[in-house]
C-alpha cells in the first residue's frame, strides 16, 4: 500500500512540477505576459485545491482505489492534449481539467497510507510517501528539460502524459490486489451525526493544524517565488538559481522522509517547533549572508522547510474518525493547498511596494506564528506524540 501511494506521488508531484520546465517555453511560443504565465500556474495548483473535498466525499462512495486511479488517467489526458494545444486558452483549459484530476491524490493516498498503519510507525510511513513526491519534483522536470531539448516539449509532455495513463492502470491493479488481499483496511461505518460531518473529533486542534499546515506551504511558496530574486541580487546566474533551487528540493525531499522518524521518537509538537524555527532562521540568513553562504545553507533550510508537512500530514489522522479520514483529509488539503496558490500573489503585491528581500524577511516573521499554534495543538496530540 506504502509503495503504491508513493509511486502515484511521485507521478502527480511530477506533473506538478513539470510546468516550471514549460512555462518560460510557453510564454516564448505563445507570446504569453507573466500575468498569463502566473494564471496558468494558478489554474493548475486551484484546480487541485478545489478538487480536495470532492475526491474525500467521492471516494467514501467509490472507493479510494477507483477514485485515485480515475484522477491519475484525468491528469495524465490533459498533459497528452496538452502537447496538442493552440494557445493560451486552450492550455488554460487542460491544465485546469489536469490539475482537478490530480486533486484526488493527496487525500485518498493519504489516506489510504494511514489507515495501512493504523497501529504501526504512521508518521515514518507517511514520512516515506511525502519523500516519494518530492523525488518527482527533482526527477522529472529534469528529465522533462533534456526531452523537451530533443523532441520539444510537445512531445515531452505527450510521453510523460502516457507514463501516467500506464500509472493509473497499475495503481489501479495493484489497489484491487490489495483490496482483495485483505491488505487494504476496510472502511468503517459510522450513524448519524458522523455520517453527515467531517468525522473531526478535536475541532480545536484540527483548527490549529489546518492554521499551521496554512503557513507553512504559504511560506514555501513564498519563498520559492522571491528566492531567485534575491540570489540573482547577490550575483547569481540564471544556471546558478537552478542549482540553488535543486539544492533547496534535494533538502525537501530528505526532511520529509527525516522529520517523519524524528516526530516518532520527539513528538509531534517538538518537532514542528524545531521544523518552524529553522526555517525562519534559514530564511533570515539567505538574506544577510553573501552568495556562496547562502547555498551552502539552502540544502538544510530544505530540510526544515519542508519536513514539517510529513509531521502534519499524519497528525489529521489522529484528530479524525477513520470513516471520514477521506473527507478530513480533503478539507485539511484544500486549506493548505489553497493558502500555497494564493500566497505568491498575495506576497508579490508586498514584493512591489518593498522588494524581494524585506518580504522575504516578512515570510520569516510569518513562520513564527506557527510556534503559538502549537500550543493549541500540544494538547490534541499529546497522547500519541
Amino acid at each position: 500500500m506504502l509503495a503504491t501511494a508513493s509511486g502515484a506521488h511521485f507521478v502527480h508531484d511530477g506533473f506538478s512540477d513539470i510546468l516550471y520546465v514549460f512555462l518560460p517555453i510557453w510564454a516564448a511560443e505563445f507570446g504569453l505576459s507573466y500575468a498569463q504565465v502566473g494564471v496558468i500556474r494558478t489554474a493548475y495548483s486551484g484546480g487541485m485545491a478545489l478538487f480536495q473535498i470532492p475526491a474525500g466525499l467521492l471516494a467514501e462512495r467509490w472507493g479510494e482505489r477507483r477514485l485515485l486511479a480515475a484522477g491519475t488517467a484525468v491528469t495524465a489526458c490533459g498533459f497528452v492534449a496538452a502537447g496538442a494545444a493552440g494557445g493560451f486558452v486552450s492550455l488554460l483549459a487542460l491544465l485546469l481539467l489536469a490539475g482537478l484530476g490530480s486533486g484526488v491524490q493527496h487525500p485518498l493516498s493519504s489516506s489510504l497510507v494511514s489507515k495501512a498503519y493504523e497501529t504501526g510507525a504512521r508518521r515514518a510511513a507517511l514520512g516515506t510517501y511525502n519523500f516519494s513526491g518530492d523525488l518527482g519534483k527533482v526527477a522529472v522536470p529534469a528529465a522533462a528539460a533534456f526531452a523537451a531539448t530533443l523532441i520539444g516539449w510537445r512531445a515531452a509532455a505527450a510521453a510523460y502524459g502516457a507514463l501516467g495513463l500506464a500509472a493509473a492502470l497499475i495503481v489501479f491493479a495493484l489497489l484491487a490486489r490489495l483490496t482483495a488481499g485483505g491488505a487494504e483496511p476496510a472502511p468503517a461505518r459510522a450513524d448519524g451525526a458522523a455520517r453527515a460531518g467531517w468525522g473531526i473529533r478535536d475541532g480545536r486542534g484540527f483548527q490549529a493544524l489546518a492554521a499551521i499546515g496554512m503557513i507553512d506551504n504559504s511560506t514555501r511558496t513564498g519563498l520559492l517565488t522571491f528566492l531567485p530574486f534575491v540570489l540573482i541580487a547577490k550575483g547569481s546566474t540564471v544556471a546558478g538559481v537552478g542549482t540553488a533551487l535543486a539544492l533547496l528540493f534535494a533538502g525537501g525531499a530528505i526532511g520529509k522522509f527525516v522529520c517523519g522518524l524524528l516526530a516518532e521518537r520527539a513528538g509531534v509538537i517538538r518537532t514542528v517547533v524545531l521544523t518552524e524555527a529553522a526555517t525562519a532562521i534559514g530564511i533570515v540568513a539567505i538574506v544577510a549572508a553573501p552568495l556562496p553562504v547562502a547555498l551552502a545553507i539552502l540544502l538544510p533550510i530544505g530540510i526544515a522547510l519542508n519536513g514539517t508537512s510529513s509531521v502534519l500530514y499524519a497528525t489529521v489522522a489522529d484528530l479524525v474518525t477513520t470513516d471520514r479520514r477521506s473527507r478530513a483529509y480533503g478539507l485539511y488539503y484544500t486549506l493548505a493547498i489553497g493558502a500555497s496558490a494564493l500566497a505568491p500573489a498575495a506576497y508579490g503585491v508586498l514584493g512591489d511596494a518593498v522588494g524581494p528581500t524585506a518580504t522575504l524577511i516578512v515570510i520569516s516573521l510569518a513562520v513564527l506564528v506557527t510556534i503559538p499554534l502549537c500550543l493549541a495543538l500540544r494538547a490534541s496530540v499529546a497522547a500519541p506524540a
